[in-house]
């Protein structure tokens, strides 16, 4: 064990390098940001409750193309009761006005591409 101190060393600067990402993330405070989407109406309700929306919008968004396509319905009952129209341009964006501010702010943070807008198309409102 002649190699004892160049192999502790390497260990050493090993964990260091390892803990580099958390150590700073840690320091600016990174590690604890979470993007705060603009919703941009006073409505107080979503399609669905706000922590279904965070997580599962996506299968909603889902479920609602495969509806509309497939069988032609275009209403859509919430568990509040309510029912609204499946239209992502329509009753979607018509709260969530400012797709940079609202989608764009998460879908950039978690790194991913939804195809919702290889169909659809977003209407920018003037003064928004």
């Amino acid at each position: 064990m002649y190699d004892r101190g160049k192999i502790i060393t390497g260990i050493i600067i090993f964990l260091v390098l390892l803990f580099i990402p958390f150590l700073y993330n840690f320091i600016t405070g990174k590690a604890t940001y979470v993007p705060e989407p603009v919703i941009g109406t006073s409505e107080k309700e979503c399609v669905e409750s706000k922590v279904f929306m965070r997580t599962d919008h996506m299968k909603l968004l889902d479920e609602w193309k495969e509806t509309v396509v497939r069988h032609g319905v275009r209403n859509y009952k919430a568990r509040n009761g309510k029912t609204y129209t499946i239209d992502i341009t329509g009753t979607c964006m018509e709260c969530h006005t400012d797709k940079e501010k609202f989608c764009d702010r998460c879908h950039n943070y978690a790194g991913v591409e939804p195809k919702c807008w290889n169909c659809h198309v977003y209407k920018k409102v003037a003064g928004r």
